[in-house]
């Protein structure tokens, strides 16, 4: 389903949502509701989660009364339900569904004045999607499950690490989200020349230990606690809390590896945008259209020339904003972590600044 716009918590119940200065505000609507407000820092909301007609038929009978379209570029299944409707989009070999639901409004006033509104929910699956899998007992129960629920998925994760965003723990007492920096002041580096040290995963903005799927286990840098790189950020959003495999290292397997390069040119996952190189030699090429790009798919940058054709920044797809330009949320040294605003850059990929510039590829995992 070609979604184009776009957190929170469980059930159907009234959610309460703080909107800190400079921080996103997250506002679930009903699709047939009043649009959002403009951007803006907001006083406290109390918002009542309202699934969409379909999402509550879904929910009462996963399964029934829907169509199964197939469609190409890339394969996969669009599911309408009984008026027509797109609920869910599932693409042969990926993980990643996309699902109808109650529209959310994201904002982050601090670094922008874009605002985004959507209905797409991003979930994993437990198992890759292929073309007549909704015949399978594992789908229609994954379904069941997940057309309607607000409990928090991929976008909702992604957007609890902007800037502000209030601090979370687990049942054991660590910190799972919360406001994130990119990384350590560099001591050789400068404002616009490496000012922050890259190399920081996920487990260090934990602070604790990770055995990855590979066998290896790791222990945090002390020094990065609350901060991780782009491709840090990806495997937290995608790996640690929506569950998806993760690598220790770039190495090929079923696993999320460790740099933007690797996640690009090894990591499972289907390309959305291929990675092509131009006529003998390997320098890489921004892709011709975008179009294909779905919230939730990660995208992949070529912005320091100083690493050749290496892919060097990746990030999550979100969708078009109210003013219809793509935008995509990254972990970046120019605003020190997590944003999907334009300091130091626009994160748009419609335009001329250095991300739209310097997009190279993109895939659904």
């Amino acid at each position: 389903m070609p979604v184009t716009r776009k957190s929170l918590l469980s059930g159907g119940l009234a959610v309460t949502l703080l909107a800190a200065s400079g921080y996103l505000t997250v506002q679930l609507r009903d699709r047939d509701g009043q649009p959002a407000a403009a951007g803006g820092t907001a006083p406290l909301i109390a918002a009542t989660v309202t699934p969409s007609p379909a999402a509550a038929q879904g929910t009462a009978q996963a399964g029934a009364g829907y169509r199964y379209e197939r469609l190409a570029g890339p394969d996969r299944t669009v599911v309408r339900d009984s008026r027509g409707g797109v609920v869910a989009t599932l693409t042969d070999g990926a993980r990643t569904a996309v699902l109808a639901g109650p529209s959310r409004t994201f904002t982050e006033p601090g670094t922008t004045s874009a605002t985004l509104v959507s209905d797409s929910w991003v979930r994993l699956m437990p198992q890759a999607w292929k073309a007549g899998a909704e015949n399978d007992g594992w789908f229609r129960t994954w379904f069941q499950q997940s057309l309607g629920s607000t409990a928090d998925d991929v976008l909702a994760i992604a957007t609890q690490y902007l800037a502000g965003a209030p601090e979370g723990k687990d049942a054991k007492g660590v910190r799972i989200k919360g406001d994130a920096s990119f990384g350590p002041l560099n001591p050789n580096g400068s404002a616009g020349n490496d000012l922050r040290l890259e190399q920081t995963d996920f487990l260090d903005y934990l602070g604790t230990a990770y055995t990855f799927a590979d066998k290896v286990t790791k222990q945090p840098d002390k020094t990065r606690y609350g901060a991780f790189d782009c491709s840090g950020f990806v495997r937290m959003v995608y790996g640690y809390r929506a569950g998806y495999p993760l690598l220790s290292k770039d190495v090929a397997g079923n696993g999320l590896q460790r740099t933007a390069n690797g996640l690009a040119r090894l990591a499972p996952g289907v390309p959305v945008l291929p990675l092509t190189t131009a006529p003998g030699s390997d320098t890489t090429l921004r892709p011709a259209s975008i179009d294909p790009l779905q919230p939730g798919d990660l995208v992949f940058f070529e912005i320091d020339a100083r690493t050749g054709a290496r892919l060097d920044h990746t990030g999550i797809y979100l969708g078009l904003d109210t003013d219809g330009h793509p935008r995509y949320v990254s972990s970046r040294e120019e605003a020190n972590g997590p944003t999907f605003g334009d300091k130091g850059g626009t994160a748009r990929l419609d335009d001329n600044g250095m991300y739209a510039k310097g997009l190279r590829s993109a895939k659904r995992l």
